[in-house]
Parts: structure tokens; C-alpha cells; sequence
């Protein structure tokens, strides 16, 4: 008896598993131009992190430190350029991808209270002294 309700059950799972349609499957979000550049930039930014802590611990002799900083801020400048190329390719064409970043999206301000990115419009709870989306430096939005 238990052996017949597993195989059904079993056979009940099969049958789903095969019955879905390509039609009923969602489809993919769209990839945003920026989302590669945007992952390339954040490992950069994190491996200048790891760099300093090297240098601060020691591991790392002054020369070592800054060929290795002044190389990755040469890639860093590389994508940020990239970046720009691509606003102003979208700026020409006025398509912005709606999957873009906010760093890419155009400025929108709702609201004329809280903290906001000059650049990019992002809102933040507390005052940064740079954005965590552009990573551009902020100010305070007066009210």
C-alpha cells in the first residue's frame, strides 16, 4: 500500500515537472548594459580595500603598494570611462534601460527633505561623504 502511494506520488511529480510549457515559464529580465561594468568596478573598489589593509599590515613594501594602487586605479578609471560611454550613448539614443542601476538612471526627486546624491538622486538615511551607488561625493539636500 505504501509502495502504490509513493509511485503515485512519484508519478504525480514527474507528470508536473514534464507538463510545464515554455509559454508558462517568465521571461528573463532584461540584462542591463552597466551590470558587468558595475560588478568589474565594485571588485576593483574592493581589491583596493584589500590593498591598503596589506600595506597597513605590513605585508606589502611602500613601492609594491603604490605600482599595485596606481595599476588598479588605472583599471578603475578605464571602467568608470566605459560608464560614461554608455550614458552618453544612451543620453544620444534617450533610452534608459528600466533594469539600469540608479547610478544610470535620471535624477528624480520626489521628496525635498533627507540626504540625496547630486548626481545620481539617491536617497540615504544618513549623511555619507560618498554615494553608495555612484560613489560620487555627497551633500546635504537643503530643505
Amino acid at each position: 500500500m505504501i509502495i502504490a502511494i509513493a509511485c503515485i506520488i512519484a508519478l504525480a511529480v514527474v507528470a508536473f515537472l514534464l507538463g510545464v510549457r515554455a509559454k508558462d515559464l517568465p521571461e528573463p529580465e532584461p540584462v542591463s548594459p552597466f551590470a558587468h561594468l558595475d560588478e568589474r568596478k565594485a571588485a576593483i573598489y574592493e581589491n583596493l580595500r584589500d590593498l591598503q589593509f596589506e600595506y597597513r599590515v605590513g605585508k606589502l613594501s611602500d613601492q609594491d603598494y603604490q605600482h599595485t594602487k596606481k595599476d588598479l586605479q588605472k583599471e578603475l578609471a578605464g571602467v568608470l570611462a566605459e560608464v560614461d560611454r554608455l550614458k552618453a550613448r544612451i543620453a544620444e539614443n534617450g533610452f534608459v534601460s528600466p533594469t539600469a542601476p540608479a547610478s544610470q538612471r535620471p535624477v528624480v526627486r520626489k521628496e525635498a527633505t533627507g540626504l540625496f546624491c547630486p548626481a545620481c538622486g539617491a536617497k540615504f538615511e544618513k549623511e555619507l561623504k560618498f554615494c553608495g551607488e555612484c560613489g560620487k561625493p555627497m551633500k546635504v539636500a537643503q530643505a
